[in-house]
C-alpha cells in the first residue's frame, strides 16, 4: 500500500509541469489593418496596412494571432472607408447596419485578445514619420504607452521614418467620437468600452503623400511588419505573456 502511494505521488509530481503548462492561457494577439481605400491619390491604405499585418503574422514564432478586417464585407456601412474618430463611421447604426469598425471590434472581442494592434497610414502631415496612439484614461494606459513606444522605435530602427513618439487618442482634436468614461475625444478602436483587449495600440505609419513611394514598396512594408512582431514578442516575454 505504501509503495502504491509513493508511486501515485511520484507520478503526480512528474505530471504537474505538464498540467500547469496545459492550463496556462495562450496569449492572443489581434491585428487590425486599415480598411480604408478612399485615402490618398492612387493609393490603397487598406493594401499597404494589410501587407504589414500579414508580414507580422507570418514572422516566427507565431502565437495565437488573428486579423480582423471589414474590407468588402457585405451588409455594413463604411466597410471599405471611414474615419476611426467619427461617430457616423464607427458607433452609429445606419439603415440597420453596423459599421466596418464595429464589425472588426465585435470579431476581436469574440477572440478575447490580450493585445490589439492597429495599422494605418497618416495623411496631410507632410512628414515622413511614424506615430503611435494609445487610449487615454483607462487602467492600462501606462502599459499601452510603453508598448506603443517599443513598436514605433522598432519601425524607426529599420527605416528612415522619423519617430514622432506616442500620443493620446484625444490629441488629433478632429473627431466627434468620445469615450463615455472620460468625455475626451477618442479613437473608436482603442476605447476600452468598445475594445476589450487589455493592451491596445494604433500605429500611423508614414504619410500617404510624403511617404507615398516608400509605402508602395512591399519590401519596406514587410520589413516594418516583421520589426513590429519582433518588438512585440520581446515585450510580451517581459510581461510574462
Amino acid at each position: 500500500m505504501r509503495r502504491t502511494l509513493k508511486t501515485v505521488l511520484y507520478l503526480a509530481i512528474a505530471l504537474l509541469p505538464q498540467v500547469t503548462h496545459a492550463q496556462k492561457k495562450s496569449t492572443v494577439v489581434v491585428w487590425q489593418p486599415s480598411h480604408q481605400t478612399d485615402t490618398g491619390v492612387d493609393f490603397n491604405e487598406a493594401q499597404t496596412c494589410n501587407t504589414m499585418v500579414e508580414a507580422a503574422m507570418k514572422k516566427s514564432p507565431i502565437k495565437k494571432e488573428y486579423k480582423v478586417w471589414s474590407l468588402n464585407e457585405p451588409n455594413l456601412h463604411h466597410a471599405n472607408q471611414g474615419s476611426n474618430t467619427l461617430l457616423a463611421h464607427t458607433a452609429d447604426v445606419i439603415d440597420g447596419k453596423i459599421s466596418g469598425y464595429a464589425f472588426e471590434l465585435n470579431k476581436s472581442n469574440e477572440l478575447k485578445p490580450d493585445v490589439f494592434i492597429s495599422f494605418h497610414n497618416n495623411g496631410g502631415t507632410k512628414q515622413h514619420a511614424i506615430w503611435g496612439f494609445i487610449h487615454e484614461g483607462d487602467a492600462y494606459e501606462k502599459d499601452n504607452r510603453e508598448l506603443a513606444a517599443r513598436l514605433t522605435a522598432a519601425i524607426a530602427s529599420v527605416t528612415d521614418l522619423t519617430n514622432k513618439g506616442v500620443f493620446g487618442d484625444s490629441w488629433p482634436n478632429r473627431n466627434d467620437y468620445r469615450c463615455k468614461e472620460t468625455g475626451k475625444r477618442a479613437f473608436y478602436s482603442l476605447d476600452e468600452n468598445v475594445n476589450k483587449a487589455k493592451y491596445r495600440v494604433l500605429l500611423e505609419v508614414g504619410d500617404m503623400g510624403q511617404s507615398r513611394d516608400f509605402l508602395l514598396n512591399k519590401d519596406n512594408l514587410v520589413k516594418m511588419g516583421e520589426a513590429v512582431k519582433e518588438a512585440l514578442l520581446i515585450w510580451l516575454k517581459e510581461k510574462g505573456l
